[in-house]
């Protein structure tokens, strides 16, 4: 194993300048600590690697060889460092994201095409699941960050919004649309049309609508889309709950109503969420500075 790493800097510079003097003053060191670091490391090794000319020294035969393998070594180093710096640039790197298939079209899509065009020599890899499965990704470690549905209960995980943390929470108000004449939500009649659930919706999403009411909300379709949410109440399949500005146009079309309700549904929780105690790289970090709240 490589337990000295500073002799091997200190072989570095004196087979470079071929002096023991000049690799002193690049180091910043004395002439006796670098006579002193190299008599430790020929006697480590076994034996010499340098011998004196008229000119100060010269590798020997057992030092050339030396110094192809850490001259390589230094040369790895060095891109490793301008790796690392182009990345703080955002001249490479890469960001991997977890989003359900609305988050993605709807809100993330667009600034997926803004960060794209300031940093074209960003990796995007955006992975499209529902928030228990992206949350199960960001613990794998398997992405970045993801956008998800709040509220989250996970000990390792960063979610803004939280009171002991600090970041962005993005709030939508939600929509319950339904098939021409499917009857009114909010009533204590019975339901002529089930329920319809996205895949990734929380269980209290719709305990203000059954509350006091004395029905039983339990979806017996579950969809991971809006636009399949959309198309199964407007077949008359049921009536879904939705985020109402990501359907206005929808709305605009025959065939889809609101349902108004005597009690309004709390604005739908959406944030970003990431691993406790684990650093963005900078690409990530920047991204998410670009998000705007909703």
């Amino acid at each position: 194993m490589v337990d000295n790493l500073d002799a091997y800097r200190v072989f570095y510079f004196i087979a470079k300048t071929g002096s023991l003097t000049k690799a002193a003053e690049e180091l910043y060191i004395t002439r006796p600590a670098v006579t002193h670091t190299l008599k430790l490391l020929e006697s480590r090794l076994g034996g010499k690697l340098f011998f004196r000319s008229s000119k100060g020294v010269k590798l020997t035969t057992e030092g050339e060889v030396l110094f192809k393998y850490i001259e390589q070594a230094y040369h790895f180093i060095s891109s490793g460092e301008k790796k690392i710096a182009e990345m703080h640039q955002l001249l490479s790197g890469e960001i991997k994201i977890g989003a359900g298939d609305t988050l993605c079209k709807h809100y993330l899509l667009p600034y997926l095409k803004t960060f794209h065009e300031a940093y074209p020599d960003i990796k995007i890899q955006v992975t499209n699941r529902t928030t228990p499965d992206t949350v199960k990704l960001l613990k794998e470690g398997k992405i970045d960050f993801g956008i998800v549905h709040l509220p989250i209960a996970e000990k390792n995980l960063h979610v803004p919004g939280e009171p002991a943390n600090r970041g962005r929470v993005y709030r939508r108000r939600n929509i319950q649309p339904a098939r021409e004449g499917a009857g009114v939500l909010g009533r204590a009649e019975p339901l002529s049309y089930s329920p319809i659930g996205a895949g990734d919706q929380h269980p209290g999403f719709y305990r203000p609508v059954r509350r006091g009411r004395g029905i039983q909300l339990r979806p017996e379709i579950e969809l991971g889309s809006i636009d399949l949410l959309v198309e199964f109440a407007r077949s008359g399949l049921g009536i879904a709950c939705v985020v109402k500005s990501f359907i206005s146009r929808e709305l605009e079309q025959p065939g889809l109503y609101e349902i108004k309700l005597e009690r309004p549904i709390p604005p739908r929780k959406v944030g970003i969420v990431t691993l406790k105690d684990v650093p963005l790289s900078a690409a990530s970090q920047r991204f998410i500075e670009l998000l705007p709240s909703l």
